[in-house]
């Protein structure tokens, strides 16, 4: 589950598939997801940048 959970897997998802619940699982997982606010900022502001750019011209008529 750490692997996951280093790996960026929802934790909610990683919860389920383990059979926890997601307290659990990040009381004694927690570690894994300290440093992660890099990778976390860069996922965000990815999505937050393809909003303020024009569709591409396939992409108007394939949405």
């Amino acid at each position: 589950m750490s692997t996951w959970l280093c790996a960026g897997a929802d934790p909610a998802e990683v919860a389920q598939r383990a059979g926890n619940s997601v307290e659990v699982l990040l009381s004694r997982y927690a570690k894994c997801l300290y440093d992660r606010q890099s990778i976390n900022n860069q996922r965000i502001e990815g999505l937050l940048s393809s909003y303020d750019r024009p569709p591409e011209p396939d992409e108007q008529f394939n949405a």
